[in-house]
């Protein structure tokens, strides 16, 4: 084994390659049956939000996709922004909902929250926002 072969052999040794189930390769081919999740709207303006109240708005989407859609989790930007969706799988053509509330309790001015929606769609997330002013007392 000339010193080139022994260093490559050390090297893969050094280096395995690790099969990461949760990361999509780079090769990996697009699933065209795969659901796909369609807003009616991908931001909400509150507009003037009244200091110390809770506004929500339900979001609407509809699976454009070929396979049923489920959503896996719905998580906010912060606290103060609490999402909830639809459980059950929605059937292709079908519609779903996801209800954001916000919590204007010790926020004032404007702000803009986004909702992140991991399903098994391709793209996994998908992002959503919301925005308003909040009023001074």
């Amino acid at each position: 084994m000339n010193a080139a072969a022994a260093a490559a052999d050390d090297n893969s040794k050094a280096n395995p390659t690790i099969d990461n189930p949760n990361v999509a390769s780079d090769t990996e081919a697009p699933n065209p049956d795969a659901p796909v999740m369609t807003f009616a709207e991908s931001q909400f303006d509150f507009g003037d939000i009244k200091p110390d109240s809770k506004v929500a708005h339900t979001f609407t989407f509809t699976n454009t996709g070929k396979t049923p859609l489920l959503i896996a989790d719905a998580t906010a930007s912060c606290g103060c922004t609490t999402p909830n969706w639809t459980k059950e799988p929605v059937a292709p053509g079908a519609k779903g909902t996801l209800d954001v509330q916000f919590d204007s309790r010790g926020k004032q001015g404007l702000i803009s929250k986004q909702v992140s929606v991991r399903a098994n769609t391709q793209p996994s997330t998908t992002v959503i926002y919301i925005k308003g002013n909040v009023l001074t007392k």
